[in-house]
């Protein structure tokens, strides 16, 4: 993470993220999709919840490496999908420049493209996101996270 990019966090909790994907199915309850692809590795998990919550049983993946080697950021596919995303929901956590949503667009352009989150620089790339989160913050996921113990405030007044 470079510092000089990112002036504010926001942690997602597990809870949190739960709620705010639920929402983001609500948006989505009336369509009716052949299949679900996820894009690896942050749109895995919102993937199985949205799968959840919509029942929805087929699920893919389009694998994309990115790389940012001297600033220069590029971009593998790993993996990609053998049709147009006709009738499928794209899934991600996070839409941020939108590099590697404008390449997954390329590949998929008829899918409706969701994601959770999204910054003012990828948003118009993506069909429907839940929260806006300015460009400068960095989110933390919970899958990033663990948990860990925090010693009692009156323990560490005493020292």
């Amino acid at each position: 993470m470079s510092t000089h990019r990112y002036h504010q966090h926001f942690t997602v909790s597990w809870d949190q993220l739960h709620r705010d994907v639920r929402e983001l199915c609500h948006r989505l309850i009336e369509r009716d999709f052949d299949g679900i692809v996820a894009i690896t590795r942050g749109g895995l998990i919102p993937a199985a919840l949205i799968a959840r919550e919509l029942n929805v049983r087929l699920i893919d993946t389009v694998c994309i490496k990115s790389y940012d080697h001297m600033d220069q950021g590029g971009l593998q596919v790993l993996k990609g999908i053998d049709h147009d995303g006709e009738g499928w929901l794209l899934v991600d956590d996070l839409v941020d420049t939108g590099k590697t949503a404008r390449k997954v667009r390329e590949m998929l352009p008829k899918a409706h493209f969701v994601t959770v989150y999204a910054k003012p620089e990828g948003k118009p790339l993506v069909d429907q996101y839940l929260t806006e989160v300015a460009q400068d913050c960095w989110i933390q996921f919970p899958w990033d996270m663990g948990v860990a113990y925090v010693e009692p405030l009156a323990d560490q007044v005493k020292r």
